[in-house]
C-alpha cells in the first residue's frame, strides 16, 4: 500500500509539472507560466490572471476580461469579437485577418511567421489569448 501511494504521488507531480509550462518571449527569455489550475503568473511570479474551465478569462483583480468559447472564438468582456484560434493553431482578428500562429510545438509567430514567443505544451488558446489578444498586462 506504501508503494502504491509513493507512485501515485510521483505520478500526480510529474502531471502537474507538465502541465504548469513556461511562457518565453522570442528571445526564449522566461516572461510567465500557466499553472495546472489556470493562474497565470508573471516572471515574477505574481498572478496576472486566470483561465477557468468554463473559458472565462480573468484579470489580476478577477474580473472579467474575455472569453474563449469551446469553438476558439475570443470575446471581450463585454461579448464583442476579438478573434478567433482555429483548430490547426491560426489565429485570427475580428476581420478573420491572420494576426499569428501558434504551432504544435509550441512556438508562437506573428503574421509574418516571425517568432514572438514559445508556450510549449500550454493549450494553444491560451497561449492566443496571452500572446495576442492583450487580456493580461503581460509586455
Amino acid at each position: 500500500m506504501k508503494r502504491e501511494i509513493m507512485l501515485f504521488v510521483t505520478l500526480l507531480m510529474t502531471c502537474t509539472a507538465g502541465y504548469s509550462q513556461d511562457l518565453r518571449n522570442s528571445s526564449n527569455m522566461h516572461i510567465g507560466k500557466i499553472e495546472s489550475d489556470g493562474i497565470v503568473l508573471d516572471q515574477m511570479n505574481m498572478t496576472i490572471g486566470k483561465f477557468e474551465s468554463d473559458g472565462n478569462v480573468r484579470d489580476r483583480n478577477n474580473m472579467l476580461v474575455g472569453k474563449i468559447e469551446k469553438d476558439g472564438t475570443v470575446r471581450d468582456c463585454m461579448n464583442m469579437l476579438v478573434g478567433k484560434v482555429k483548430s490547426d493553431g491560426e489565429v485570427v482578428d475580428k476581420n478573420n485577418m491572420q494576426t499569428g500562429r501558434v504551432k504544435s510545438d509550441g512556438t508562437v509567430v506573428n503574421r509574418h511567421n516571425m517568432t514572438i514567443g514559445y508556450a510549449k505544451n500550454v493549450p494553444v488558446t491560451y497561449a492566443a489569448v496571452f500572446f495576442f489578444f492583450g487580456f493580461f498586462n503581460h509586455r
